[in-house]
Order: structure tokens, then C-alpha cells, then sequence
């Protein structure tokens, strides 16, 4: 700090030398053998160096770092010598001291004054370019997204005394971009072109240390593209930081500024382009609402929450058995939305008094229920515990919904409800049954409570998730455990499932016209999860993205199937074909209903013998109820003493 007072005079200093070098320099352009008498130099001298001054100061010349100059500095430059070389030759005129003839004088003058001052610092900006390129330690990288990133990105590397990183060249999206400069750097090729441009450089043994993500949003399958094509090269990906932080660092001139570069997450690979939401109508549809979000404090739950708080509802309660996981969402709408009321609520949807108190107190317009028990082989070691929770709670909480005169319950599914081979999965879609048979009955009658049921598969990152225990094994240094070499899995992010689940509750909320005739019977909506992907691939992609080499870093180990796990899940039974619907990312599933007396009844049936402990008869029940759940699997229940 106290060497920035110093560096500012030696600036001024220097400009000062210049613009008195600049005069007799101008002087000679405008009249060749003219020369001015001894005395006007005495005072014009002066007058040159004070007339800079003002302009110079006040675009900021003295405090310019010569070595980093950019086309902003230049510019600077040129002004301040514009209006230097204007008040010198109106201050002479004034005191009818001007001297040359030459009208021009002013414009050569400027030109002068410019490029005496401008061409140090281009000097001092191409010697530090030189020198950022001769520096062998650094590492060869090529740039890959938009050109404007890839351009802030250069321009912050430039700023760095130091830089860790020289550009190679840039991988540019468009093709028509290619073969062009930035910054004097080529732009090889096209995000497609990455295997042929890796491969070309590859023979010219120019291969990059690093392929740097310029661009945020590049992610999904235009990821994928660049990923396999430097898998296939051994080069790693990193991504750079956001172009905000970039542009500071452009402008920055903190020579201890680093440009850190992090890995890409196994989230940016599989995430897809956001689909168009109807925000309009999910505004409509919580704005000033009275909402109830059950398991609240859970992954989808807690972003149901964020995405509900956000849209404006008179009061958000938030309900969940854990008090810790309660507390942090609790927590942090606190610090998001602060003028939003909410209530955290710490309550079992299994407690039927509990849960018709709670509801007569709040009232809730709308219920979004995502509590459940949903670990696989957890539910198979306590069955009744699943059964209770997911089955006869999702019925307490729905019963008890509508005695107070709720409108809209949406009921969080899962694809293991889809000819189900665990009690986790039948427990779901006796529960689907349940919310079915409910409104259809709503929608025959025009009136009580809409129960919209949505379906999908698996959330990265949720608890429980395939994904994070990934990470866990991996910081430990492997193996990474894959059940079976042929298990596959749907994969969706949360931001996207839930923005999903809050466009089919618009849709259902009401009789519209271009809403499937389908629900209309109960049927349910299925989120488009894509192509399915096979564990053992992802355990292979997130060991390369920590830079590291399958099975030769890190071993893959096969531990075998679980109780109750398939191979392969689905999205729709046999007997409920899928349609289309006009909502991108939305499906609906043909409906299979029953009585919502019948399923009731068999649903307090189930409740008692799991309560009573008589597991193989509540199994017994479930079986009947659920006739295409295939139990894979009956040591759980001898475990439990069923």
C-alpha cells in the first residue's frame, strides 16, 4: 500500500517528460524550420506538461499499470491527450503567445502527445504477453464455450503477474466462429470437433494439460460431447469461475489474484435444459395460499419448500419427524425469504390426532406431501415401518387434509412404485391407489379435494443417493461399490423434478381444456426422465472427473443386488400405457383406480396388523391389494420375525 503514492508520482513523472518531448515534436510537424524564439519556451514548456494535467488525472493515466494497459488504457490515453492538446493551444491563444501557423497544430499536437504516451505502455504490454508465453512452467490449456467467456477469461489470465495458465487455443460453439482470433489466440474448432482437434494436436505433440470450461451453462449432453472426447485423451476438465468473478479479475489489477479453477460435478453432466414453466400459474396457484409441505426437511421436500416460499404464499408451514433436518430449512428460508410467514412443525404423519389437530390449526389450502420412508433396503429390514409411514400415513394426511377443506394435495410417487419388487415400492403405490380413487372422486363430484400424484425416479444428490455415497468413497481414495454391472437408474436434478411436480399440480388444479382427459380418472402424472444410466458408467464418469483413472486409481468393486432391488426400473406398468401431454417434461399414466372405500378399508386393515406387529399378514394384505408386487426377496422378513 504505501508503495502506490510512489508508483503514481514516477507515472506522472514520466508522462510529464513525455509531453515536454511531445511539443518540439509537434512543433516540427506542423512547420518544418520554424522555431519559436528562446522566451516562448520558457513558458510554453510548462504550460504543455500543466495542460496535461487536469484530463490525465482525471481518466486515471498516473494510476495505470503500463504492463497491463488494454484497449480501455489506450483510449484513456487518447483522450487525455485530446484535451491536453486543446487547452494548450487555447491557453497560447488567449495570451496571444501562439506561435506556428498551422492550423492543424492541435490535431498533430494530440497525435504527438499519443503515441509518446501510448507506445511505452504497448511496450510494457507486449513484453509482459512475451513473457506469460516464455514461461515454461505454466500448463497449455484450450478454452472451451462462448467466445465473450473465453474473452474474460484470457483477459483475467492476463492480469495475473504470474499466470498458472497459457491458452493454447479456444473450442468455440459456433462453426462459423472457427478460424478466427481472440486476443491472438486461434479458435481451433467447434464442441463437436474436440476428439479431431484433441487428436490433431495430439500428432503435433501439442496435446493441452487442461481443457478449461469458459462457458456456466455449458452442461447436459454438450458436456458429455467434450467429456468422452478428452476421456479418450487422458485430459482433464476443470470449470472457471463465473463470469462475474472473471470480469472482476479482468479488471482487477491485484497481482496476488488467482483464477481458481474447480472439477466438474457429476450434477452439471446429467442436468438437462430447463423445460418452459408455467410460472404465471404457479404464482396463481400458491400466491397467498395457506401450504403445507410434509417431509420438509428431506431433498425434495426442501426444495419444494424453496420453490414455494418464492412464489408468495400467506403462510408456509413446514412439517417433518427430524428435528435437526427441520431446523436447517427452517433456517435458511429464514435468512431467503424473511418477509414470508412459515411455521416449522415438528410432527409423524403416522399420528392420526396429531395430524387432525395440526390441520384444524393450519388450514391448509394446499398440501404438498413428500414424506415417506424411501431407503430400499431399509424399508426391507422394517417393512411395517414402511408401510405405516408410506401407505396409512399418506391416507392420515390426505383424510385429514380434506376434512379441513383443502383443495389441492400433491402426493410425491416414485418409479419403484412400477411393478414393484420391495415393500418400499408396494407401500408407494398402495398410496398412488389411494390418492387415485380420491380424485376421481373430486373430479366426478366438481367438488372436495384434488389429489394430483406425481411419479419419477431418482434425485442426484438426495439423501440416500447413489451420488454422494460415490463422493464419500472416492475422497476416501475407493472402491466405489456398484451393486450389479447391469443396474441402471433414471436420474433427474432436483431443481428440475420439483419445478416439474409445481406444473403438473397447475395443470390438475383445475378442469382446463388442454389438460389430459386422462386425469379426469385418476391418473397420474410421470416426469420425463430421459434415457436411463447405467451405475457402474456414472462410478467410471465421477472417477474421471476427479481426475483420476478407472480401475487403475480407483477400483470399482460389484458387492451384489439388495433386498428388494431390480435391475431395471420403470416409469409406467404394463397396464397403464403413457400419453403425452402438452407440458414438456410431462407425462400421464393411463389410470388403473379403485373404490376409495375399498382401498380404505384394506389400508386400516394393513395399519392394525402392522401395528400389532403381524407382519406376514399385513405383507399377506399387501399383496392382494398390489397383485403385480414380485417380493424378490423373504429373509427380510424372517430377519424381522414376520
Amino acid at each position: 500500500m504505501a508503495r502506490a503514492p510512489t508508483r503514481i508520482l514516477l507515472n506522472l513523472s514520466l508522462d510529464a517528460a513525455l509531453a515536454v518531448l511531445a511539443l518540439p515534436l509537434a512543433l516540427a510537424l506542423a512547420g518544418p524550420g520554424s522555431v519559436p524564439p528562446a522566451g516562448w519556451w520558457t513558458l510554453a514548456l510548462p504550460l504543455a506538461v500543466l495542460a496535461l494535467v487536469p484530463p490525465g488525472w482525471a481518466l486515471g493515466l498516473p494510476q495505470q499499470y503500463w504492463r497491463y494497459s488494454g484497449v480501455q488504457d489506450l483510449l484513456a490515453v487518447l483522450g487525455a491527450c485530446t484535451v491536453a492538446a486543446l487547452l494548450f493551444t487555447g491557453t497560447l491563444w488567449v495570451a496571444g503567445l501562439w506561435h506556428s501557423p498551422n492550423l492543424a497544430f492541435p490535431a498533430l499536437h494530440a497525435v504527438a502527445l499519443t503515441g509518446l504516451l501510448g507506445v511505452p505502455r504497448l511496450i510494457g504490454r507486449l513484453r509482459t504477453i512475451r513473457r506469460t508465453a516464455e514461461e515454461g512452467a505454466t500448463q497449455p490449456v484450450l478454452v472451451v464455450g462462448g467466445v465473450d467467456q473465453a474473452d474474460l477469461f484470457i483477459r483475467a489470465l492476463a492480469q495475473q503477474r504470474q499466470p498458472a495458465y497459457r491458452v493454447q487455443g479456444i473450442l468455440a460453439r459456433r462453426s462459423r466462429q472457427a478460424g478466427r482470433r481472440i486476443q491472438g489466440h486461434p479458435i481451433l474448432g467447434t464442441l463437436e470437433e474436440t476428439d479431431a482437434v484433441l487428436e490433431r494436436l495430439r500428432a503435433e505433440q501439442r496435446l493441452p494439460s487442461l481443457l478449461v470450461l469458459a462457458s456456466p451453462d455449458l452442461n447436459g449432453t454438450a458436456l458429455e460431447v467434450v467429456l468422452d472426447a478428452a476421456d479418450r485423451h487422458g485430459v482433464p476438465i476443470r470449470r472457471a469461475p463465473q463470469p462475474t468473478s472473471l470480469g472482476h479479475a479482468a479488471r482487477s489489477t491485484d497481482e496476488a489474484a488467482r483464477i481458481d479453477l474447480r472439477p466438474v460435478s457429476i450434477e452439471e453432466l446429467l442436468d438437462r435444459p430447463q423445460v418452459p414453466l408455467d410460472r404465471e400459474g404457479m404464482a396463481r396457484l400458491v400466491q397467498g395460499k395457506r401450504v403445507l409441505v410434509t417431509g420438509a426437511g428431506g431433498t425434495i421436500g426442501g426444495e419444494l419448500a424453496r420453490q414455494v416460499a418464492a412464489l408468495g404464499p400467506s403462510m408456509l408451514t413446514l412439517l417433518d419427524h427430524g428435528e435437526y433436518v427441520l431446523y436447517e430449512i427452517d433456517l435458511e428460508l429464514s435468512e431467503r425469504h424473511p418477509a414470508v410467514p412459515r411455521r416449522a412443525m415438528l410432527a409423524d404423519v403416522r399420528d392420526e390426532a396429531r395430524m387432525r389437530r395440526l390441520m384444524e390449526e393450519i388450514k391448509p389450502e394446499l398440501v404438498f406431501h413428500a414424506a415417506a420412508l424411501k431407503h430400499v433396503p431399509m424399508v426391507e429390514n422394517d417393512p411395517l415401518e414402511g408401510l405405516l409411514t408410506n401407505a396409512h400415513g399418506t391416507r392420515i394426511v390426505a383424510d385429514t387434509a380434506r376434512a379441513v377443506g383443502c383443495t389441492l394435495m400433491v402426493f410425491i410417487s416414485t418409479d419403484k412404485a412400477v411393478n414393484p419388487t420391495s415393500v418400499m415400492g408396494a407401500s408407494k403405490r398402495l398410496a398412488e391407489m389411494y390418492c387415485q380413487a380420491l380424485d376421481r372422486e373430486a373430479r366426478a363430484s366438481s367438488q372436495g379435494m384434488r389429489c394430483i400424484t406425481v411419479r419419477f425416479g431418482n434425485v442426484l444428490g438426495s439423501t440416500g443417493s447413489v451420488v454422494p455415497l460415490f463422493r464419500r468413497q472416492l475422497e476416501r481414495g475407493g472402491p466405489l461399490t456398484v451393486t450389479h454391472p447391469d443396474m441402471r437408474r433414471y436420474f433427474m436434478t432436483v431443481r428440475e423434478a420439483v419445478g416439474l411436480v409445481l406444473q403438473a399440480a397447475v395443470v390438475g388444479a383445475v378442469d382446463r381444456d388442454d389438460a389430459p382427459p386422462e386425469l379426469r380418472e385418476g391418473g397420474i402424472f410421470v416426469l420425463d426422465m430421459g434415457s436411463p444410466v447405467k451405475i457402474v458408467d456414472l462410478a467410471r464418469r465421477m472417477i474421471r472427473l476427479a481426475g483420476l483413472r478407472p480401475d487403475e486409481d480407483v477400483e470399482i468393486r460389484f458387492t451384489g443386488l439388495r433386498p428388494g432391488e431390480k435391475l431395471f426400473e420403470e416409469m409406467f406398468h404394463g397396464q397403464e400405457p403413457p400419453r403425452p401431454t402438452q407440458f414438456d417434461g410431462l407425462l400421464v399414466a393411463t389410470p388403473r383406480t379403485a373404490d376409495a372405500a375399498l382401498v380404505g378399508r384394506a389400508l386400516d386393515e394393513i395399519a392394525a396388523a402392522a401395528r400389532g406387529g403381524h407382519g406376514r399378514m399385513a405383507l399377506a394384505q399387501l399383496a392382494r391389494l398390489v397383485p403385480e408386487f414380485d417380493h424378490q426377496d423373504g429373509k427380510a422378513a424372517q430377519k424381522s420375525g414376520l
